[in-house]
C-alpha cells in the first residue's frame, strides 16, 4: 500500500527526520536537567546530588539514553549523504567545518568556562563538586573535557571516515555491482522483522565484551576524551552508517512508518526487561542481592537486551514520527531550527538552575518542572533574538527557506554514488 510519505529529493527535507533529529536534541536538555535528580548512589556521576532524589526521573534517563543518541546519528548519516549529494565533495567539507568544527571550536570555551564556575560552587554544598568521572585541569591530553559537546568532535571523525570509505569503494567499484549488493541487502535487512536484532549485533559484541559494562551506562560516550573510544565507534559509526544507507534508499522509510506499533509496543518492553536487569546487576554486584545467576551471566543477558532495545526505539521512534510528523508545521521547523542552538547552550544554564534547587525542601516535581520552565523560555528567547535571523543563525542552520509555503512533496528517483 502506498505510504502517507512521498521521500522528496536531495533538496527538500523530510520534515518528520528532520523532528526526530530536533527532538533528538531536545531529549538531551530533558535528561541533563534530570540528572541531579538521580536516586542516590548513580547521581554522583553527576556534580550535584538533589535533596529530593526521584526513581521516576531514574527510569526517564535510562529510557532516554538508550535511543537518543543513537537515533540522532541515524539521522546524521542520512542527512550527511544527502549534503554530500547537494553540494559535492568540497562544498560538503566546507559545510562540515561551518555547521561543526567552528560550532565546537567557538561554543565549547563559551559554555565550558560557567560549567566549571558551576562546578565550584556545588563543591559548598553536600554532595556537590566535581564527579570522579570528570576529566582534571588542565587537562593531559588525550583526556579533554569535551562534555555535552562531544556528538561534534565524533561527527567530525564520522565524517573524514565515510568521505575515506567512500572514495575507497567508488574507486575500486567503477561499475557499481559492489553497491548495487550493498543496496540489495541492507534492504532485505530492512525489510526482515529481524532488523532490529541484525542491526544490533556491532554494538551487542562491543558491550558483552565490556568486563564492566551496565545498562545505566549506556553506550560509553567519549566526552572525557579527544580518542574516540571502541563502544562509541561501533555504537554511534554503525547507526551513522545506517542513515546513510537509508538515503540511498528512501522508500525503506515506508517500512519503519508501517512498522511504528508494534516496535513501539516491543520497545517498551526491551526497555522495561532491559531496566530490571540493569538493575539486577548493580545489587548483584554490591551484594544487596544473591541471584541464582552469576554477575557475568545477568550482565550478558543485560546487554543483548540493551542492544535489542535500543535499535528497536530507534526504529519506533523514526517510525513513530514518519507517521504522525510527516506535514509540513511551522511549530516543528521552528523548533528544528532552534535545537542546534538550545544544544549548545543549555548546559550551564540547567546545571546552575539544578544547584539553586538542589537544597530547597519542595517535591522534585515541582523542582524539575521548574528548571525545565526556566531554561527553555531563556534559550528560546536568546535563540530568538539573537540567532534565528543573524550570521549565527546561518552558521549553525544554513540559509533558512522561506516558510511563507511548506516545500512541496515529490518522489525520488535511483540511489546514486
Amino acid at each position: 500500500m502506498p505510504s502517507t510519505i512521498a521521500p522528496p529529493p536531495s533538496s527538500e527535507r523530510l520534515h518528520a527526520l528532520d523532528a526526530v533529529r530536533a527532538y533528538a536534541l531536545l531529549l538531551g536538555i530533558v535528561l541533563h536537567a534530570a540528572m541531579s535528580f538521580l536516586p542516590p548512589g548513580a547521581s554522583r556521576f553527576w556534580f550535584i546530588e538533589d535533596t529530593h532524589p526521584s526513581r521516576i526521573l531514574g527510569i526517564l534517563t535510562f529510557a532516554i539514553h538508550v535511543f537518543r543518541m543513537t537515533t540522532f546519528f541515524v539521522m546524521a548519516g542520512l542527512f550527511a549523504r544527502m549534503s554530500l549529494h547537494r553540494r559535492g565533495p568540497a562544498g560538503f567539507v566546507m559545510d562540515r567545518l561551518q555547521r561543526i568544527a567552528l560550532p565546537l571550536v567557538i561554543a565549547w570555551p563559551l559554555v565550558f568556562a560557567p560549567m566549571v564556575v558551576v562546578v565550584i560552587w556545588a563543591s559548598q554544598f553536600p554532595h556537590g563538586g566535581p564527579a570522579p568521572g570528570m576529566a582534571a585541569w588542565p587537562p593531559m591530553l588525550p583526556r579533554f573535557p569535551l562534555a555535552h559537546l562531544w556528538f561534534l568532535y565524533v561527527l567530525l571523525e564520522l565524517y573524514g571516515a565515510v568521505l575515506l570509505l567512500r572514495w575507497a569503494v567508488t574507486t575500486i567499484d567503477t561499475e557499481g555491482r559492489l553497491r548495487a549488493a550493498a543496496d540489495r541487502l541492507f534492504a532485505a535487512v530492512m525489510h526482515s522483522r529481524l532488523a532490529p536484532a541484525i542491526l544490533a549485533l556491532p554494538i551487542l559484541t562491543a558491550l558483552s565484551l565490556d568486563p564492566n559494562w551496565v545498562g545505566f551506562i549506556g553506550v560509553r560516550t567519549p566526552d572525557q576524551s579527544l580518542i574516540t573510544n571502541g563502544q562509541a565507534w561501533i555504537g554511534f559509526g554503525s547507526a551513522f552508517g545506517v542513515g546513510w544507507l537509508l538515503h540511498r534508499q528512501l522508500a525503506l522509510l515506508r517500512v519503519l512508518e508501517r512498522r511504528w506499533l508494534i516496535n513501539a509496543v516491543v520497545a517498551l518492553g526491551l526497555t522495561a526487561l532491559s531496566f530490571a536487569l540493569a538493575l539486577g546487576v548493580t545489587l548483584v554486584s554490591t551484594r544487596v542481592w544473591v541471584a541464582h545467576f552469576d554477575l557475568a551471566t545477568i550482565r550478558l543477558a543485560g546487554a543483548i537486551v540493551y542492544a535489542l532495545a535500543i535499535w528497536t526505539t530507534t526504529f519506533a521512534a523514526i517510525g513513530l514520527a514518519l507517521r504522525f510528523m510527516a506535514g509540513f508545521s511551522r511549530t516543528r521547523r521552528y523548533l528544528a531550527d532552534a535545537s542546534y542552538w538550545l544544544y549548545l547552550i543549555h548546559m550551564p544554564i540547567v546545571m546552575a538552575l539544578q544547584l539553586a534547587v538542589s537544597q530547597l525542601d519542595w517535591p522534585w516535581p515541582v523542582k524539575y518542572g521548574l528548571i525545565l520552565l526556566v531554561a527553555i523560555p531563556i534559550m528560546l528567547t536568546s535563540y530568538h533574538l539573537l540567532v534565528r535571523n543573524s550570521f549565527i543563525g546561518r552558521l549553525l542552520n544554513g540559509r533558512r527557506a522561506r516558510q511563507d509555503k511548506p516545500p512541496r512533496m515529490v518522489a525520488i528517483g535511483p540511489a546514486s554514488t
